[in-house]
């Protein structure tokens, strides 16, 4: 029997531990290969479909500066205007699904648009939301010179003379005319739609006393403040912030005119949750700074974050409303 020499056994051990050596470096190797990258590891692109200087401009810049120091990367704002928001839809749909790409957009992009527009997107199927970033309420607003004092002496007016009244909006297929066909629907009257190129022409028609009424998105407080417009109401199940006096629609015996301007981040779809979830954590720290909410109270908004789950559901149930209103109502976007 063949007894191996000391030198022989040696030399084995030797290459058993070489080969076990190079297994787990093989093995380490292989598991960080597989490993993805680190999240963010390159500037973040914040896509707007509106131009700059908007609501949703504005949001986007704010929450992004904030962003930017929390996450270590820039945070840059890329404004894609065109077709109520849906360039910004298409141009984020495209984008590599890496957390790199995000819009900020109002949710009508999702829960209005593809009933307004064909050939119709499908943003529930190419985007992703993130959180929820704010929410802003519209004001029912009177001319200076119309003779009503609330809510309801509007509606009875509007009821006695079929018609007769208008009613501004930022154009046709925005949420302040969809919001104003939907008060005529839960009110029971009928006035005329007046379309403009965005809210600050509806605004300065007010003013001036060319049109009845419409539903401010926040931008004419100074007016009001000054006397030079009459706030009526609210819409949202809960007073204003900015103006506690004036009751809500609900309130007033007029219900289901609760919808406001919910605004929020979206992903491409097939972005991966781990980075969705921290998105949305870091959006929750952002917008909870004193400089973010002092400039979202600017705009006449609230930061409310709502999870990507919460904020599926606030659009889910949008969608409903909205879908059944453009239909009812045979509200078209020329």
């Amino acid at each position: 029997m063949h007894i191996p020499s000391l030198r022989t056994f040696i030399t084995r051990r030797n290459l058993l531990l070489r080969a076990s050596a190079a297994a787990c470096l093989a093995a380490t190797t292989g598991a960080s290969l597989a490993q993805p990258p680190a999240w963010p590891s390159k500037p973040i692109r914040l896509v707007v479909g509106f131009p700059a200087g908007g609501t949703t401009d504005v949001m986007a810049r704010v929450a992004g500066a904030a962003l930017s120091k929390s996450l270590g990367q820039p945070v840059v704002v890329d404004n894609k205007p065109g077709a109520s928001g849906n360039l910004g839809v298409m141009e984020t749909s495209k984008a590599a699904p890496d957390g790199h790409t995000l819009m900020v957009a109002p949710i009508s992009v999702q829960t209005a648009n593809p009933f307004l527009f064909k050939p119709a997107l499908n943003p529930e199927r190419d985007l992703r939301p993130v959180a929820s970033l704010g929410y802003a309420q519209l004001y029912l607003v009177a001319k200076k010179g119309l003779t009503v004092q609330s809510a309801n002496d509007l509606v009875a007016m509007a009821k006695a003379a079929p018609g007769k009244l208008s009613y501004a909006s930022g154009g046709a297929g925005t949420q302040m005319h969809l919001v104003g066909e939907l008060f005529k629907q839960q009110a029971g009257f009928d006035a005329v739609h007046v379309p403009y190129r965005g809210a600050a022409p509806a605004l300065q028609d007010i003013l001036a006393g060319q049109v009845d009424y419409y539903f401010d998105p926040a931008t004419g407080f100074q007016h009001i403040r000054e006397g030079r417009a009459r706030l009526l109401a609210v819409t949202g199940t809960k007073r204003s912030a900015f103006f506690p006096e004036a009751p809500t629609l609900t309130e007033l015996g007029i219900k289901g005119v609760e919808l406001g301007n919910w605004f929020g981040v979206f992903a491409p779809a097939g972005t991966p949750s781990d980075i969705v979830n921290r998105l949305a954590s870091e959006i929750a720290k952002a917008v909870a700074l004193p400089e973010v909410k002092s400039r979202f109270a600017d705009l006449g908004a609230e930061p409310i974050v709502q999870d990507a789950t919460t904020f599926q559901q606030t659009i889910g149930a949008e969608t409903q409303l909205l879908s059944a209103l453009i239909k009812e109502r045979r509200i078209a976007v020329d």
